[in-house]
């Protein structure tokens, strides 16, 4: 008797305890998914840049490629593959018989048409006085002037011929046309080259070019004189201040890009051609924007929204866009500054809903 009255009030107190639980239970269900925790951004005023972005490699401004001008055994190599040389050194010299030996003839051939020649005015001083003292007739005073021309004319000829051998016998040596490095030197003493065959390349290392790839939509953007930021994956953590100094009229039928030139305004001491580099070419500087990030913004029907945060719940807020980077989007109408967005719009979010702002997670 004494258990069943301690029972009695005992249950009391456990039904008001469930029905307290159930309660509380229930408010949870009615009010779960009106609040939710989220990452949020200020509406904040900052300067938009917008680059177009290219991709490219580190090129000498001038390049020599040198070919053998004629055949033979290279007899001197004056430098070697990435020595410096300076402009007017000779790089090869090669031996060959026939350009000598024609330069030989050649020269023999005019020092006897001089010899001619020399004979040739003397008749005709002896031939005029001779005629003066009319010994001689007007005939053979013309007939010997007439011959000196002809003489002087064949010595002209054989100057120019032997100006023609000597520059063949000059083909028998390289030359550097520049100062630089020599990046190529593919033969050796006692080797036999070719016509046309390459022997070296000159490389003027004082002024390099970065040459990058620039999609066909981005080449109206492009002027002369605009600014551009270089990173080269060999200087992963430095950034390179260039200027666009050429543009190549010519887009590519198949990549659809078009070549830009640009030059380093203080090029790395050690750089090299054929590095890879990236470019971000700058074509619009907007100060004093009014800035979200991109993945704030969603799409409906055509029309753009953020996520406003007002008084801690959320409100579908229409925005117009402006201008935009790779980050960032002007927004011309529809917030103000200081006011906070949802970074991710995801579909869940709805109007009202109740947020809990979380800080922001680090990439």
């Amino acid at each position: 008797m004494r258990h069943m009255k301690s029972l009695q009030k005992f249950l009391p107190k456990y039904s008001i305890a469930l029905a307290l639980l159930f309660i509380v239970t229930l408010f949870f269900l009615m009010t779960k998914g009106n609040s939710v925790a989220i990452e949020a951004g200020e509406v904040t005023n900052a300067e938009l840049v917008q680059a177009v972005y290219a991709t490219g490699f580190v090129e000498a401004d001038a390049v020599a490629n040198l070919n053998a001008e004629s055949s033979g055994t290279v007899s001197y190599v004056g430098a070697l593959e990435g020595q410096h040389v300076i402009a007017g050194q000779k790089l090869l010299q090669f031996d060959s018989p026939q350009p000598q030996l024609a330069v030989h003839e050649a020269q023999s051939a005019l020092a006897e048409q001089q010899a001619l020649l020399r004979d040739s005015r003397r008749r005709t001083v002896r031939k005029n006085s001779l005629f003066n003292e009319g010994a001689i007739s007007r005939q053979e005073l013309e007939d010997a002037e007439k011959n000196s021309l002809q003489t002087e004319e064949l010595l002209q000829q054989r100057s120019f011929q032997l100006k023609m051998r000597e520059d063949d016998l000059k083909k028998l040596t390289v030359i550097a046309p520049f100062s630089g490095v020599l990046t190529l030197q593919s033969v050796k003493k006692g080797d036999y080259v070719t016509i046309n065959a390459l022997v070296a390349r000159v490389v003027d290392t004082s002024r390099f070019m970065i040459s990058v790839e620039v999609d066909e939509l981005d080449v109206p953007r492009m002027r002369h004189g605009q600014v551009a930021t270089v990173a080269f994956d060999a200087y992963p953590e430095k950034r390179f201040s260039a200027v666009v100094a050429r543009i190549v009229p010519q887009t590519d039928q198949i990549t659809k890009t078009s070549r830009i030139y640009l030059a380093l305004d203080h090029p790395p001491g050690n750089i090299q051609a054929g590095m890879t580099a990236t470019a971000n070419i700058i074509y619009n500087v907007k100060p004093n924007a009014l800035l979200v990030k991109k993945s704030s913004l969603f799409e409906e029907n055509r029309q753009s929204y953020v996520w406003k945060i007002d008084d801690g719940r959320l409100k579908k807020q229409p925005v117009r866009q402006g201008e935009s980077d790779l980050t960032f989007v002007e927004v011309v109408q529809g917030l103000k500054k200081g006011e906070k967005i949802a970074l991710s719009p995801d579909k869940s979010l709805h109007e009202g809903l109740e947020v809990n702002i979380t800080p922001v997670k680090k990439p």
